[in-house]
């Protein structure tokens, strides 16, 4: 799940002319680019058995080159303010869009096992820097449209990620190899990143952002701690649902790849929905109850040895984490003595680190014990944000407030 930055050249003065049609179709267009994400990283995710296969590597060995995404993406985060504030999301947004798509496409061919630990690289830092751009002007059509925006653009990615999953699951029925899957979702793709940027606002690229990044203390670090472990079980649910349905549970192809979609589709719906239930429920008994639905979500898929049980309990992972990063950004925005931009911006180089770094070492224990304890740490990681939820959210104030 992407996460949130604020905007580094938006203001309604450095942007073009607008009218409610233009803002809404700029609002469309990014909706288009966040499904894209959403569909590209269900691409990896659902091939993420296919791959293993593919180089004959174990768990170990695939958490590795993981890692090399997570390398990646934490490199190119540490200069994406300054590289959006310099040529502006559109541009960061299509360029970045397209690479992550080659980069997607590039899975299955090279015969080396470090061919796969470079496109890896690449994916995540592409992947981020696209996430962040596109965030940047997020961001910014929000303010623009003077209403609750966020939770639907984010709901988009998750679709993308249900749908991109679904297909990945259909195809194999179909007859497709995965190399043919592969290159026709460049070819979408591309169409698709291109399309969207037509349409996305000329936000004017101004200096170069040169303020360095600062760790979050105090009750923002646990703000940001609590994002990196929702972010840590979203992460296992992207590269690590499919294998698991396939490897533990013995599931085919097609359902394996349900795993994910289950997962995706009932996010969505969580987020599609997240703003009405934002502005009728405080931070604090939502932060809990998502929390606790996960870790019920994860233990049923874990402990019950049917696939059933596992599509049911993936869904419900979904459902629960599906708030969880509106919430804990709202309340970093309201932390006291701190701006509103400050407080995002810290909260999200906590999460993404946790979404980057997360899945690998999950892996890694998987590799010495089973998946299944790996993604344990699941179940604890969600138990432990529903209980610090009144300690990390106190001074929030309610929806309205």
């Amino acid at each position: 799940m992407p996460a949130t930055t604020p905007s580094n050249a938006a203001s309604p003065a450095a942007l073009e002319a607008l009218t409610p049609r233009r803002l809404n179709s700029a609002a469309w267009a990014l909706r288009i680019q966040f499904f894209v994400a959403g569909a590209l990283f269900a691409t990896w995710g659902v091939h993420v058995p296919t791959v293993k296969a593919h180089y004959g590597i174990g768990e170990q060995a695939l958490a590795i080159a993981m890692l090399a995404s997570g390398v990646g993406a934490l490199i190119a985060l540490s200069q994406a303010g300054r590289v959006i504030a310099r040529f502006g999301p559109r541009l960061v947004a299509g360029a970045m869009g397209l690479c992550c798509a080659g980069a997607v496409s590039l899975l299955l061919t090279p015969g080396v096992y470090l061919g796969l630990v470079l496109i890896l690289a690449l994916f995540g830092a592409t992947a981020s820097l696209f996430d962040v751009a596109i965030n940047a002007e997020a961001t910014e059509i929000e303010h623009l449209s003077a209403r609750p925006l966020m939770s639907g653009f984010h709901a988009m990615f998750s679709l993308g990620g249900m749908i991109g999953a679904g297909v990945g699951s259909a195809l194999p029925l179909l007859g497709w190899t995965p190399a043919t899957h592969l290159l026709v979702a460049l070819g979408v793709a591309v169409l698709m990143v291109l399309g969207a940027c037509a349409a996305m606002l000329k936000m004017r690229a101004g200096s170069e952002e040169k303020q360095p990044m600062s760790l979050p203390r105090g009750v923002l670090a646990l703000i940001g701690t609590l994002a990196a472990l929702g972010l840590i079980a979203e992460g296992a649910m992207y590269d690590w649902s499919v294998l698991f349905m396939k490897q533990e549970r013995g599931s085919t192809a097609s359902v394996s790849a349900l795993g994910y979609a289950s997962f995706s589709l009932a996010m969505a719906l969580g987020r599609f929905g997240g703003d009405w239930v934002r502005a009728r429920v405080a931070p604090i008994p939502l932060m809990t109850a998502s929390g606790l639905l996960a870790a019920v979500g994860m233990a049923l898929a874990l402990l019950v040895p049917f696939e059933q049980a596992g599509l049911l309990g993936f869904a419900l992972v979904g459902l629960g984490l599906s708030n969880v990063v509106p919430v804990l950004f709202s309340a970093a925005a309201k932390v006291p003595g701190v701006s509103a931009a400050h407080g995002i911006a810290a909260v999200s180089s906590l999460g993404y680190l946790g979404m980057m770094a997360g899945p690998p070492l999950i892996g890694m224990v998987a590799e010495h014990s089973s998946l299944t304890w790996g993604l344990a740490s699941v179940v604890v990681f969600a138990l432990f944000m529903a209980l610090s939820a009144s300690r990390a959210l106190g001074g929030t104030r309610a929806p309205g407030a």
